[in-house]
């Protein structure tokens, strides 16, 4: 029993690294796409927070690659210097995806 767990954990955890690299190489791809507007995550993710009628969500930069996330508890939608700071086609999708989870909570 305790080898099909632990083959079982093996696969799993081979397609947790596939994904993340995967994730990892589309984000480097279209971090290079400018957007049009200009806009950079932090104001995309702004806007859309007050766009949904949300102005209690704060957004901040924290460090590290792709360590974007949103915190119900403390109402913050955190997004890596990268997206923070980027004005890419990258930095808008995952500032859009982590204020997508502060509008679910609304």
């Amino acid at each position: 029993m305790t080898s099909e767990i632990m083959i079982v954990s093996l696969v799993f955890l081979g397609i947790s690294f596939l994904v993340s690299a995967i994730l990892k190489s589309k984000f480097t791809k279209y971090s290079k796409v400018p957007l049009s507007n200009g806009m950079t995550g932090k104001e995309i993710a702004e806007k859309m927070l007050r766009e949904s009628g949300i102005y209690d969500v704060k957004v901040t930069s924290v460090e590290g690659f792709l360590t974007d996330h949103y915190n119900p508890t403390n109402k913050t939608v955190n997004l890596s210097s990268d997206v923070y700071n980027g004005a890419s086609v990258s930095a808008a999708a995952v500032a859009a995806h982590e204020c997508g989870h502060a509008v679910l909570f609304k």
